[in-house]
């Protein structure tokens, strides 16, 4: 019997870059840092908040990380030298080894085993993964408040990104929403990994990247926002 998408559709919420956490063991490592650790550089503000809204609305397992990403990057391949920050760069390769296996292969395992888990049961899998960008780079405004990062290539996501944008346009005009804005969702990431791993008819991944100029843990509009994230994308499922 044929089960259209909607209804067989699987959720899970990650964020890579939840926190700014140090384990004590590598503390050393970042002596002076406390500047770079509070930035961007050091994690995404906003994004673990928001990936918690989204897993409860959603009734969807997360994987999420409060480790910085200055000790290693979750959302980046063990490939690419944007893994690695300066603090770590130059440690041995048996030291990276341990970090790899206590911070960086648990985190992504416990993904795949959920996605693995969903699409054996006959499940396809969409998996949001929750970011945030800073507002200027390099000199550069950023010209969005929401981001909605996708592979091009893959019809799944187009039609996820599609609507979820369009529900944002209904709700709430005054956002700027933009597709694949900053980034290119087909970039080096931990959604980009999963697409070489499942099919499109198996795993849809989603990245959201939101403006930090409208993060503030006592801010009444981050909140808004918030609700206006998880809503939206409630309306685009229906």
């Amino acid at each position: 019997m044929y089960v259209p998408e909607h209804l067989r559709d699987f959720w899970v919420v990650t964020c890579e870059h939840g926190g700014n956490r140090i384990p004590s063991a590598y503390v050393d490592l970042f002596h002076g840092w406390q500047a770079r650790l509070s930035s961007h550089q050091g994690y995404d503000a906003g994004a673990l908040v928001m990936a918690r809204d989204l897993a409860a609305a959603l009734q969807a397992p997360r994987v999420v990380s409060t480790v910085s990403r200055l000790l290693v990057d979750l959302n980046r391949s063990l490939g690419s030298p944007q893994v690695w920050s300066d603090a770590t760069r130059a440690l041995s390769p048996s030291s990276k080894q341990v970090i790899v296996s206590r911070h960086y292969a648990p985190y992504r395992q416990r993904l795949m085993e959920i996605v693995v888990a969903a699409v054996a049961a006959g499940r396809r899998v969409i998996h949001v993964s929750s970011h945030s960008f800073t507002p200027v780079l390099d000199g550069q405004v950023r010209s969005a408040d929401v981001g909605l990062l996708y592979d091009p290539a893959r019809a799944g996501e187009v039609a996820v990104a599609a609507r979820w944008k369009a529900a944002f346009a209904a709700q709430s005009g005054e956002l700027r929403v933009r597709r694949n804005y900053p980034y290119h969702g087909k970039n080096d990431g931990l959604t980009s990994a999963m697409r070489r791993r499942f099919a499109p008819s198996q795993y849809v991944g989603i990245e959201i990247e939101l403006n930090q100029a409208l993060i503030s843990s006592r801010s009444r509009s981050w909140r808004n926002l918030r609700r206006t994230v998880v809503t939206t994308l409630e309306s685009a499922l229906r």
